[in-house]
């Protein structure tokens, strides 16, 4: 977890904008909630963040919205009409509740999680796996990235992130 704020902070990202996720909270949001260097926005509905994700890359202000992948099936259209039709540059990072560790994604005993690459490659949305360590390198360039070419971005987080003193 601490890693991934780190990268993320690398990225320029200072603003937070998040649904509570149980594959997350506990590495990323509470961490999140307590880092001087953040602000975290709460919000009730993820079409709600990818909206005020959206507008703040408006004033050069780089953001995260932290969801479940429950939220993003539920706020695909707002994606598809803010992040993918106007080309925003919307970055998300997306708990992956029922992946087990030691399945892929699309071989996920949970459809709901299975679901999610498929349709993301049909949005012509890009997205990262997030299952190890060696996997955070790509989070700040591609963050960098999405706000350079004014694309949309989903990091898919397949296992709780660890915090300091490794618990998760």
């Amino acid at each position: 977890g601490a890693r991934i704020i780190a990268l993320i902070k690398q990225a320029g990202v200072r603003e937070i904008v998040a649904v509570p996720d149980i594959v997350t909270s506990d590495g990323l949001l509470w961490p999140i909630s307590r880092d001087p260097e953040l602000r975290l926005t709460r919000v009730c509905k993820e079409d709600e963040g990818v909206s005020i994700c959206a507008a703040l890359s408006y004033s050069n202000t780089r953001a995260l919205l932290l969801m479940q992948q429950t939220g993003l099936m539920d706020s695909l259209n707002a994606i598809r009409a803010i992040a993918m039709d106007y080309h925003q540059p919307v970055c998300m990072m997306v708990g992956l509740q029922g992946k087990a560790p030691d399945e892929t994604v699309l071989a996920s005993a949970s459809y709901g999680v299975r679901i999610i690459p498929p349709i993301l490659d049909v949005m012509a949305l890009k997205h990262i796996g997030i299952d190890s360590d060696a996997d955070t390198q790509h989070i700040a360039p591609a963050i960098d990235t999405a706000y350079e070419t004014g694309d949309a971005l989903c990091f898919l987080v397949g296992q709780s992130p660890v915090i300091a003193g490794g618990h998760s």
